[in-house]
């Protein structure tokens, strides 16, 4: 364990007026570690950031994991008080290396407003490399979750809902902003593996760019809604409750002032899954199914066709933009991560499928703006 910077978040909790309810620690947890050596760790910045607990025997604390991705940790710890209550919080790790595609500061300046929308688990401290909210008891969804309709419909409501949260400051919308700067970083990496950079060089960085600006001159002619978006809704990053019926939406690191199209269209290509499994690309029925609950969550039935037909044009153009920016964010990820993971095929895999649904769906586009 060891000191680290806290990426500026105590200025941005100052200047949020929420400084003081925020705990803060400087030290940071090896996430290289195995669970049981890493366990002693965790507990030491609980004790430290927990005054209330910082007598506790380690005995009375238990961690384990809640889910490993492939750039967050998130860790369970359960304190058993003198008082003989038990107390769990959720202590999330970031991945070596994230702040090379995340904006701590911006995740941070948003979750306060997110969570007192009801969004998400509240959050309770910060550290060197995570922060540490509140536990909230449930199961993140399968990608077979995310297909049956009574999800899919709840899915869409509450998506309905979050896109109707402010979130203070600018409200310019970034994700061609975050693209080309994903562009800029991708393409000038340089691998020490030969394999890799034999890969790496067979990619057509000019291709890419020509893409990038035809499919944003094509998109700025959507006239598409700008929300808060969450930009992530991959199954991971929903929790539900079984008991309860009760869906959550999780981690916001990726959370930015976006194009509805592109939030909803970034949802959808997740229904293929880790296995990255196209085909399980939603139907326009399907898609319809979920417009309808996104669109009018009390009345779904009453949505009219011409503005079903707007936002299934409008989704299915920015999903286009969504397969680039991960695609760009795998190749940054294949240089920049310790983890082992195959960042690089997944960029030709994201990569390759926006070329297999470019023509299709910027055709559909052209033909609606020239009948609109």
């Amino acid at each position: 364990m060891g000191a680290a910077k806290i990426w500026n978040a105590m200025e941005v909790a100052a200047e949020d007026g929420c400084g003081p309810g925020i705990r803060s620690s400087p030290l940071a947890v090896d996430t290289s570690l195995s669970l049981p050596d890493m366990s002693p760790r965790v507990i030491e910045l609980c004790k430290d950031l927990f005054t209330e607990w910082s007598r506790l025997d380690d005995s009375r604390f238990a961690v384990e994991t809640v889910s490993g991705g492939i750039t967050n940790l998130l860790l369970k710890v359960s304190v058993n008080e003198e008082s003989g209550n038990v107390e769990s919080i959720t202590v999330r790790l970031y991945g070596p290396n994230t702040e090379y595609v995340i904006d701590r500061e911006r995740e941070f300046h948003a979750i306060k407003y997110l969570s007192a929308a009801g969004f998400g688990a509240k959050l309770i401290a910060i550290f060197g490399n995570g922060m540490v909210q509140s536990f909230i008891n449930a199961r993140t969804l399968t990608p077979e979750d995310m297909r049956k309709p009574k999800l899919v419909a709840e899915i869409a409501k509450q998506l309905h809902k979050f896109h109707q949260v402010e979130i203070p400051g600018s409200k310019e919308p970034q994700p061609w902003n975050d693209i080309f700067k994903f562009f800029e970083k991708a393409s000038n990496l340089k691998f020490d593996d030969d394999e890799k950079q034999r890969k790496y060089e067979t990619i057509s960085f000019k291709e890419i760019n020509d893409e990038l600006l035809e499919l944003k001159e094509l998109t700025g002619l959507l006239n598409a809604p700008v929300v808060f978006a969450h930009n992530d809704l991959l199954c991971g990053n929903f929790m539900l409750n079984d008991e309860e019926g009760k869906l959550y939406f999780i981690d916001f690191e990726y959370g930015s002032y976006n194009y509805r199209g592109y939030d909803i269209g970034n949802h959808f290509n997740e229904y293929a899954g880790y296995e990255c499994d196209y085909s399980l690309y939603p139907s326009k029925d399907e898609q319809y199914n979920f417009f309808r609950h996104y669109l009018m969550p009390d009345k779904p039935q009453q949505v009219p066709d011409k503005d079903l037909e707007a936002l299934y044009i409008e989704t299915n153009t920015y999903m286009l933009a969504s397969h680039i920016f991960w695609a760009l964010w795998g190749l940054i990820q294949a240089k920049m991560s310790p983890i082992d993971f195959n960042y690089m095929e997944y960029f030709f895999l994201w990569y390759n499928e926006f070329k297999r649904q470019k023509q299709s769906s910027i055709s559909l586009a052209k033909s609606y703006l020239a009948e609109s």
